[in-house]
């Protein structure tokens, strides 16, 4: 079964603790967490008390936790723009280190931390998880194989469903890029991630367009109110707070612990009543048209690689479903991914499609967890086989980074209407 390794989490939000805190302390032959770190009393409270963390061991002010190494492990769940800074001291430190993604906005970082790791090479693993989903493998087998010839073109769409825009970019954490970092950088790096995968190849340069077009002053309805709860339109804007929330916690059968609801509320359980009084006084509660938010709603982008392989990729909160919907274009046929109803299917010309079951496929290799499509769990088990015996990540720290410095020419292009050179 191999050892036991201790982990400790700093940032134990929806990613840090809901899934890999939990999914940790479910593996008690695999994991033993040990120290935790987060600026919300509430939060350490909680899991403190859940998962048998002595309280000497969790803190509120992160260089009182970084003045020793407290576990093998540690994940760096924070946002976007303390990851650098917190992974080169954990690296110092001795971590072996899980981090969230995106690493940086900021490419002086990028090349900061890889100078640091240079220095002390420890494990570094990004949370690019779908490159771990069984779906997403299973389509690279398919191409590696040549089943649909040589890859000549993807069409690529990120449907960030509109609900999700409203919850995460524009009232959530995520609404700012000063805060946080570009849209196409938080939001769809695991696909450029996932495009340098399958291309094989390195990206050669990208022209990109996009806007805030929705979320703002001008499209608020007349009459409306800064927060919902207040608002003559609470039981009819399709933003509503309201809506979102409530309507959707009944949808999905009142789970007492699941994101999104574990964001508004951090004490468990959950119930209708603290949904609605946490929506009511924070910012999850604020008008969609009336919020601080700048980034985008939608994006697009024309990519083209060394190798000749192009791809048409689109972003945008304008959709009924969450999930990526992708077609691969080869010399001898065609792959079809549609993430949201599950589906993979492959058409070589002039044979018969066939069809592979993405729930039956996550259940073959994640059976313990469905979170990005099994990703999640995949990701957790390869950590400790390659701490323990050696074993290569898909996404290393220098893997990772080539997806961002795509994500940050595609911001410049869409800024600049250039198109942007990536290796020059």
């Amino acid at each position: 079964m191999g050892r036991v390794f201790t982990a400790s989490i700093i940032g134990c939000g929806s990613r840090g603790a809901t899934i890999y805190g939990n999914k940790m302390f479910h593996k008690p032959e695999r994991f033993k967490l040990v120290s935790l770190c987060d600026i919300d009393t509430v939060v350490l409270n909680r899991y403190s008390k859940e998962w048998n963390v002595a309280k000497e061991n969790c803190f509120t002010d992160e260089n009182e936790f970084f003045k020793e190494k407290r576990s093998d492990i540690l994940v760096i769940a924070t946002q976007d723009r303390d990851h650098v800074r917190m992974c080169n001291r954990a690296l110092e430190l001795g971590y072996e280190i899980l981090m969230e993604k995106p690493i940086s906005p900021l490419k002086s970082e990028l090349e900061e931390l890889l100078e640091t790791h240079k220095k002390y090479p420890r494990n570094v693993v990004v949370c690019h998880v779908l490159r771990y989903s069984p779906a997403f493998v299973k389509i690279k087998e398919l191409l590696d194989s040549k089943v649909i010839g040589d890859l000549k073109l993807i069409e690529w769409a990120e449907q960030v469903e509109w609900w999700h825009q409203a919850h995460s970019f524009v009232r959530g954490n995520w609404r700012r890029e000063d805060e946080t970092s570009p849209m196409i950088m938080q939001k769809c790096c695991h696909d450029f991630d996932l495009m340098q995968y399958y291309v094989g190849s390195k990206c050669e340069q990208v022209f990109s367009q996009g806007e805030l077009t929705f979320f703002n002053e001008k499209n608020k309805p007349e009459g409306s109110a800064d927060r919902c709860f207040e608002c003559k339109f609470r039981d009819t804007c399709t933003y509503s707070a309201e809506k979102i929330y409530i309507d959707l916690w009944h949808k999905m059968g009142c789970p007492k612990d699941e994101w999104p609801f574990n964001v508004l509320y951090k004490e468990y359980p959950l119930t209708e009543e603290k949904i609605r009084e946490a929506y009511k006084n924070n910012q999850y509660g604020r008008c969609a048209f009336k919020c601080d938010n700048d980034v985008v709603d939608y994006q697009q982008c024309l990519l083209k690689f060394e190798n000749g392989v192009s791809i048409s990729h689109t972003m945008t909160a304008f959709t009924e479903q969450m999930g990526r919907k992708i077609t691969f274009h080869g010399t001898l046929g065609e792959i079809k991914f549609d993430d949201a109803n599950k589906t993979l299917s492959v058409c070589v010309f002039g044979k018969d499609k066939v069809v592979y079951d993405v729930t039956e496929l996550i259940r073959q290799f994640a059976s313990d967890g469905f979170g990005h499509g099994g990703g999640d769990t995949v990701l957790i088990n390869t950590l400790c086989d390659m701490i323990e015996n050696g074993a290569k990540a898909e996404t290393t720290l220098e893997a990772s980074v080539e997806s961002h410095l795509m994500a940050l020419a595609a911001e410049e292009s869409r800024k600049t209407g250039k198109i942007v050179k990536i290796h020059e």
